[in-house]
Formats: structure tokens, sequence, C-alpha cells
């Protein structure tokens, strides 16, 4: 057993605590304790990803161990996938939480804050590795409940209705998923994704398979925030403090949407092509309806939260493609290929979009709105946001050589090369629409000269939140080299082999 793994979740479970008693009687313990936590983390995570490899290692909580071959216990699993999640996690969580020493001190209750964060990444990270469906349930109703509070957090009347939004949706979306585990269970007599792989291969009710489906991809679409359950996204994003919405945004509906669609469609589900084209088809309207929806906006945070609707689209719509070429039996090079570049764009869009966040965290700390048109000429006053900005900017538009270009530039090659010609030409017109709108983000905030602005006392914002946003902006240029040959058989290929490969994942769990 690894003893690594339950550490992922412990540490900041129990950092939360902490903080929460001795935050009230030691100054300033919180914000440097909880900077602490997630150092750690990282640390944790980027060791997992160098020495994981191919290697997929369990924990069994309690020591269980099978009976006659069936997991009975609980099982924590870490795989070249949930590597490059929990290093999304905690490396975001990381710089956005030294982000909030300075950022967070306009509001009160700081212990709170700090608390509700690193319940989060403890939820984030048990969903991550768990591998059984009560346990990814457990840890996202946890991750969530944090999120709902951090959302609220200026207890103003706009927070307030955007987390009540949030919350009422999410409950929904909880319920979907409770109600499709229970079906699950009630079919298999296991909560195991292995072992429920196994009983559902021996033969099932393909009514009922399918019913069974569509209520994991809802409950987990409306986590994720997919076309056509996005409704409360916008309001969450563009509400919560900053460093919230980069994590929201970056990291949650990946975690807890994006990251437990593709595993239980890959390793839990048998592949088939009409839910394949299914879920190709959520993406690519995800991916043309969020950018035109976002195209319109002159708040800068609901721009943001639009193009994070947007994003995920690429994501999903290449996995979809990926599913759609597994299901048909036919070119598994150009599976492969566009299930890397769905990874690839996920690990991508953590980088820049959490930098976009922090940017306009900056721009708002600074000088008090998030409407654009009154913006302008902020380049002078704020030379180190207006750089990262733009370094981001061009990363989420696809210009090279920034990341989100190469991932981009995968995924509309294997669409091109599994003749998906129409969603290839979509996902450029949908790059160009990206371009268009952050040219003019960068325009009215940077570049575009407004009286208003330049008679209000302007200067940078404090050295955490300048740290958090240019090394966000390193690894905007540093995460292109995961097309280099070497780089990407390290990082991604892992990945990509355990999804391709249902058999990997589940053979050491169940033993067959």
């Amino acid at each position: 057993m690894n003893p690594l793994i339950p550490l992922f979740v412990a540490i900041p479970l129990a950092g939360a605590f902490l903080i929460m008693i001795l935050g009230r009687f030691i100054k300033d313990f919180n914000k440097y304790f909880a900077s602490l936590i997630l150092l750690i983390l990282l640390i944790f995570s980027i060791y997992s990803l160098i020495t994981t490899g191919s290697k997929l290692s369990l924990y069994k909580v309690g020591g269980w161990e099978p009976v006659n071959g069936v997991p009975i216990g609980i099982y924590m699993v870490m795989d070249g996938f949930t590597v490059i999640v929990l290093c999304i996690i905690n490396i975001v969580g990381f710089l956005s939480v030294f982000y909030s020493i300075s950022y967070i001190k306009r509001y009160t209750a700081e212990n709170y804050y700090y608390a509700l964060f690193c319940l989060m990444v403890a939820g984030m990270n048990g969903v991550v590795l768990s591998g059984d469906l009560f346990n990814i349930f457990v840890f996202l109703e946890i991750s969530v409940i944090g999120a709902y509070a951090l959302v609220a957090f200026g207890v103003e009347k706009n927070e307030l209705e955007a987390t009540f939004k949030y919350q009422v949706l999410g409950g929904i979306a909880s319920f979907i998923i409770l109600f499709g585990i229970g079906l699950i269970y009630w079919k298999t007599k296991t909560l195991n994704i292995a072992d429920i792989k196994a009983s559902m291969s021996s033969g099932y009710e393909k009514s009922f398979y399918l019913f069974a489906q569509i209520l994991i991809l809802s409950g987990f679409g409306l986590k994720a925030a997919i076309i056509p359950f996005h409704a409360w996204l916008p309001d969450a994003h563009s509400s919560a403090p900053s460093p919230i919405s980069a994590m929201l945004s970056g990291v949650l509906i990946k975690a807890v949407g994006i990251y437990v669609i593709i595993r239980l469609f890959f390793n839990m589900f048998a592949i088939t092509e009409g839910m394949s084209i299914l879920i190709t088809t959520l993406g690519t309207l995800s991916m043309v309806i969020g950018v035109f929806l976002a195209i319109g906006q002159w708040d800068i945070k609901r721009l943001l939260a639009y193009h994070s609707i947007s994003q995920m689209g690429y994501v999903v719509l290449s996995a979809g493609i990926g599913m759609i070429l597994i299901s048909r039996g036919e070119k598994p090079e150009v599976a492969a290929l566009a299930i890397t570049g769905g990874v690839f764009h996920l690990i991508n869009h953590a980088a820049f979009k959490g930098l976009l966040f922090l940017n306009a965290g900056a721009i708002e700390y600074t000088i008090g709105t998030r409407d654009l048109h009154e913006m302008g000429g902020l380049s002078k006053f704020m030379p180190a946001t207006s750089a990262t900005s733009f370094i981001a900017s061009m990363s989420i538009s696809g210009i090279p050589p920034f990341n989100g270009f190469f991932s981009k530039l995968i995924i509309i090659i294997a669409a091109i090369m599994a003749r998906f010609y129409f969603v290839a030409l979509l996902a450029v017109i949908v790059s160009i629409i990206t371009l268009a709108s952050f040219l003019k983000f960068q325009r009215y905030a940077f570049y575009n000269k407004t009286d208003a602005v330049n008679e209000r006392k302007i200067k940078e914002v404090p050295f955490p939140m300048i740290f958090s946003m240019v090394i966000m902006s390193i690894l905007c240029v540093l995460l292109s080299l995961l097309v280099i040959p070497g780089i990407r058989e390290l990082v991604l290929t892992p990945a990509i082999d355990i999804l391709m490969d249902p058999s990997k994942y589940s053979s050491i769990i169940t033993g067959n």
C-alpha cells in the first residue's frame, strides 16, 4: 500500500480544524499555516507525478483485503490520470492561498476563509483518489460545502444570491448523482468502480444501463457546468473572492465534474457509440455557446466564467471523439491522440484560467471595479499584472508559443483525423472568437486611456499576489513542453494508457 495517498486528504482536513482552533489565539497563524499545508501537498503531488508513471498504487482504508476477489473495503487509488489532477488541485491551490495573504485582508473572518479553503482542497483530493462511487459522493459534498460558503464570503446581496443559486442546482446535482449510484448498487451489489465494471460486463439490461449513465452524466455535468447545466456558474465564479474564482474555474469544475465523467465513462461503464456521441455533442455545444455568451460581457469575471464553459467544451468533445472511435473499434492511435489533447487542455486550462482570475482580482483589488468600461491605461501602473494577463490571454486564445496553442492544435488534428471536420472547424472558429474577446479585455483594461483611471492613485498589487501571478504565467509557457516526446511520455502517456485500457485500472483491484 502507498502510505502517501491518505495524506492528501488527512493533512488539509486536519489543517482546517487546527486553523479554526489555533487561529483564534495566534495572530496570522491561519494564512501561513494554510500556505504551508498547500505547499506540502504541492510537493507530494509533484513527487507522485514523477514516481507513479504507468504504475497503479492502492491504499486500503482499515487494511481490509478482498474477500473471494470482491473488494469490500474503501480503496483509494492513484494512477497516471489521478496524479495529473492532484497536481492541478494542489499547485493552483497553493498559488491561490498564497495570493490570498494580501487579497483577503479586505474581508473579515480570515479564519473561516482559510479553514474552508483547506476543507475544499481535502474534498477535491478525496474525489480524485476515491476508488468507489460512494466515497466520490462523500468527498464531493465536502468540497462543495466549502465552495458554497466561499462563494458567499463577501455576504453582500450578489454573493448571497449567487451562492443560493449554486446550492440549489448543486443540491439537485447531488440528488441525481446519489440516485444514479443507488441504482448501480441495486443492480451490481457493489460500489467499487473496478468491481462494478466486472459486474456489468457479465451482462446487463441495456435500458437500465443507459438510464444510469444519463443520471451520472447529468449530475456530474451540473457540477462541471457544461451546457445545458451551466446556469449557476457565471454568478458563482464572478461573485466569489478572486482566489476562490481561480479555484472554482481552474480546479473545482475539473476535479468534481470533468474528472469523474472521464474516469467513470472510460474505466467503469462500457463505452457505447450512442453515449459517446451525446458526450461529444454536449462538449461541442459548450465550446460554441460558452464563447458566444462570453463575447458580450463587460464584467471581467463574468467574461472569464463563460470562457470556462467554452474551454471545458474542448476537453469534453475531445474525450467524446476518443470514446466514439473506441466504441467503433477504429483508429486507436487517433482515439489516443484525441484523449491526449483533452487531458493536455485540462492541465493548460488550470494554468491560464487560474491566472486570469488572479489578474481580475488584482485589478479589482486596485481600482475597485470589474467593469471594463471603467478601466484603461493600467499597463503603466500595474506592469506585472499587465504582462501576466497578456500571457494568459494569448494562452487561452491558442496563440503560439503558449500552452493553449498546443493542446488546441492536438484536439483539432485529432478531430480531422477522425473525420469530424465540422467539429474541427468549430474549434478553430471558437478559438478566433476567444482571441477577439481577450483582445477586448486587454485593450479596455490596460491600454484604453481614460481620465477616470488617471485621476486615481494606482499602484501594483502586493508581493504575494504578484508572486502567484508570475509563477502561473511561467507555467503557461513551460506547459508547452508537454508536447516534447520524453516529457509527454512521463506526464501524459500513463494517463492515456489507463483510460484507453480499463483492464489496467481494474486488474490490480479485483485481481482479474
